[in-house]
């Protein structure tokens, strides 16, 4: 049994709204939903002493088109995806320049990055050692009278 709607909407050129406020949320510079197509969709989680980043780029020969850096606690994916013209008819899909910044975690490793590619999935595993947090040592303020 086929679930797919009964017609075909075309997608608008103006994004949806969704992905507006998500990149709203992640520290994107404002409108930067208008241009989410050329955006490196994210995923990320800390687990186990290790901060994971996933980002969505198919297509992409991982050699040749990807470059990370990593400066001041600041992670940057930079892709590029050349356009290979072999029909004539219509694309949705988003080629040229794909740019992504994260701030990685307090206490994160920049000499301990990892990255790989499989599937159309680049994995960025960034160490990040526990920290102990000392307890806060007790302070005492002295009052001083007014006057």
């Amino acid at each position: 049994m086929n679930d797919l709607p009964a017609r075909h909407q075309p997608r608008s050129w103006l994004p949806d709204w969704s992905d507006f406020w998500s990149d709203l949320h992640t520290g994107m510079p404002s409108w930067a939903g208008l241009r989410s197509s050329h955006l490196i969709r994210l995923e990320e989680e800390l687990a186990d002493g290790h901060y994971l980043l996933h980002a969505e780029l198919p297509g992409i020969d991982p050699a040749k088109d990807i470059d990370i850096t990593v400066h001041h606690g600041q992670l940057t994916i930079k892709a590029e995806r050349s356009e290979k013209k072999k029909a004539k008819g219509r694309s949705e899909f988003s080629y040229g320049s794909l740019t992504r910044s994260v701030t990685l975690p307090p206490g994160a490793d920049e000499e301990a990055i990892k990255a790989t590619y499989d599937k159309g999935i680049l994995t960025v595993d960034v160490a990040v050692p526990e920290q102990k947090a000392a307890a806060p040592a007790e302070k005492h303020i002295t009052v001083q009278a007014a006057g």
